[in-house]
């Protein structure tokens, strides 16, 4: 299983892992903490040198009942840093969170390679049109509602049916607008509740039933640090411990705070596998 990211195949046989880097002041778990481009650059020099194959850029935040972020200032916000990046890591591979279709066209147009949309074109009908242009590979995310109103909509007869219907859908039309290469997002946090989340996971195989690559983002997100009773700071151990479950469920890219940690992880699971060339 390969996703063409500008000309050159990535290979998701081996599970990857994406670095988050949000350049917002109000993220959940490190919203400001990168306040200038020397520790941005450093950050993701780092996340590189643990073994990201992607960085992925976010310019807004989508937790629950975060500020709206105009488009203006959006793209304020993440056009200087993309074209930093691509500056100094020619060859880096860069995600671009975001769910306007504006955003996605200016960003593609400079280099980036993938992008990372959580409403999967329902809150910009020019989306899919747009990255199909670019032939970009193409982030869909479970969600409804929008960030803002997403944990009142929480009401499923049958979660798992509907997300594959949902997904069912939104493929055919990304399929439709000439985008090849579709990675699914089963949503964790977005219209879930708390147990709702544990449920996809559970269920984690009825996914692959799509033929398609899953990311997984659940690092030090409230469905662990709220059911462990502890905080987003204090939330690795148990975001290893779901990315090495997610890994033994197929999971193909890890969504995380954290590169180096769940590099281990998927180190650990191909050696399980066999899959270590040093073992």
């Amino acid at each position: 299983m390969t996703i063409n990211c500008k000309g050159n195949l990535v290979d998701l046989s081996t599970p990857r892992v994406m670095g988050i880097i949000n350049i917002t002041p109000d993220s959940f778990y490190d919203g400001g903490k990168y306040k200038d481009e020397t520790e941005i650059i450093a950050q993701v020099e780092t996340m590189l040198a643990n073994g990201a194959s992607f960085i992925d850029i976010g310019a807004y935040s989508s937790r629950p009942g975060a500020d709206l972020v105009e488009e203006s200032e959006e793209l304020a916000r993440i056009i200087p840093i993309l074209k930093l990046l691509l500056k100094t890591f020619p060859d880096i591979l860069i995600s671009i969170d975001t769910y306007r279709s504006r955003v996605a066209d200016e960003c593609l147009s400079l280099g980036a390679a993938i992008i990372n949309d959580i409403s999967a074109g329902n809150l910009d009908p020019n989306m899919l049109e747009i990255v199909g242009k670019h032939r970009a590979p193409y982030i869909m995310m479970h969600m409804k509602g929008t960030p803002g109103t997403m944990q009142g909509m929480t009401n499923y007869e049958n979660l798992l049916g509907e997300i594959l219907y949902y997904f069912s859908e939104k493929v055919a039309l990304a399929r439709a607008a000439g985008i090849n290469d579709i990675i699914i997002d089963p949503g964790f946090g977005f219209a879930k509740t708390l147990g709702q989340n544990y449920e996809i996971l559970k269920k984690f195989n009825l996914l692959h039933t799509m033929d398609l690559p899953i990311l997984t983002g659940v690092s030090r997100k409230s469905m662990i640090y709220r059911l462990l009773e502890t905080t987003p700071k204090n939330a690795l151990n148990g975001s290893t411990a779901l990315h090495m479950y997610s890994l033994t469920k197929g999971s193909h890219i890890l969504r995380v705070h954290d590169v180096k940690e769940a590099m281990e992880c998927i180190h650990l699971f191909n050696a399980i596998n066999g899959s270590e060339n040093h073992l």
